[in-house]
């Protein structure tokens, strides 16, 4: 008897779904991880923390910090897609015959 829904394999998935698999889950993560880090920390003080003495434009500072996230976060899930695939079965060796 067949089953009413077979597992489906990773070749069947559509690329475009893969793709969305990795940057919205991404994209919403880096956006919590800005708005908490940015609650914390001013980048008016971090730039002058660094020694920098130029004015920083905060809305700048925040959008350079939402896409370091955004990548940050992008690796941790296209780890994920990658880790996630099955491994190939290894074989034991066979014995070997006496002759």
């Amino acid at each position: 008897m067949t089953e009413a829904h077979p597992r489906r394999r990773r070749s069947d998935t559509p690329t475009i779904q893969r793709v969305i698999a990795i940057l919205w889950p991404s994209f919403l993560m880096a956006g919590v991880a800005t708005v908490i880090f940015f609650t914390a920390f001013d980048p008016e003080e971090l730039a002058l923390a660094k020694g920098i003495t130029q004015p920083v434009d905060r809305l700048g500072a925040y959008t350079i910090g939402f896409f370091l996230f955004w990548v940050l976060t992008m690796s941790s899930c296209v780890l994920t897609c990658y880790f996630q695939r099955p491994c190939p079965t290894v074989r034991p060796p066979e014995p070997k015959q006496q002759s």
